[in-house]
């Protein structure tokens, strides 16, 4: 029997590859997908995205969304509660829930933070894509067919130019020495909108890009709302 797995939801392009890996797994059922969004501004933590554009993929996924729901700017403490209280509606859901999936590549120090904060919960973490190499990952996802955008530029470590941009093989040849294909360093984030997990294209668009601190944020929206 196939063990039921909540995986951490983004919206980008490693946990999509995360969930594609999951379900090629048959030890596995992913029973529900997990994030974190500003209540105040109700965008998913970290990428910025919308949680309408959030919703629209996961619906498309056919998947329960669980929300962990923190005011922007929270405290660490108030980011582990609300992310326990998510993990506790779903387990009402799901019984047998005791894993949560990411889609993390190689930063050891926060993968033992996440199994850290996990065990003290009663849960543990799995890795699906950990230690693979990431380049090979990047042109990988392109090549599956996958469409994804640039949400979210760190300007520190990249040009704020690529904000908005799609994550494809030009991308890939433009990106600077020392920049990793996949973000994994946080250098960029992405949201997906085409892939083989949906039927069809999620009408996703990019408004225009927004500088916020040193970060540049892609405001997009489901074309035609």
């Amino acid at each position: 029997m196939s063990v039921p797995v909540l995986l951490s939801w983004s919206g980008g392009k490693d946990a999509t590859m995360a969930l594609e890996r999951l379900r090629a797994d048959p030890r596995w059922r992913v029973a529900g997908l997990l994030t974190t969004v500003t209540a105040d501004g109700d965008r998913v933590g970290g990428h910025g995205v919308r949680r309408s554009v959030l919703q629209r993929q996961v619906d498309a996924l056919g998947l329960p969304l669980y929300v962990a729901e923190m005011p922007a700017g929270a405290d660490n403490d108030t980011y582990e509660a609300a992310f326990a209280k998510a993990l506790d509606v779903a387990r009402r859901d799901e019984p047998r829930l005791a894993t949560v999936a990411f889609g993390d590549l190689f930063l050891a120090d926060v993968r033992a933070y996440r199994e850290a904060q996990l065990a003290r919960l009663g849960w543990s973490g799995l890795f699906p894509l950990w230690g693979e190499d990431t380049a090979r990952l990047a042109r990988h996802f392109i090549e599956r067919g996958y469409r994804a955008i640039v949400c979210c530029v760190d300007t520190a470590q990249l040009d704020a130019a690529f904000c908005g941009r799609e994550f494809d093989a030009t991308l890939l040849r433009d990106l600077p020495p020392g920049c990793d294909p996949c973000g994994e360093n946080g250098e960029f984030h992405t949201c997906v909108y085409a892939g083989p997990p949906w039927a069809a294209a999620l009408p996703i668009s990019c408004r225009s890009c927004e500088q916020a601190g040193r970060f540049a944020y892609a405001d997009l929206d489901i074309a035609g709302s």
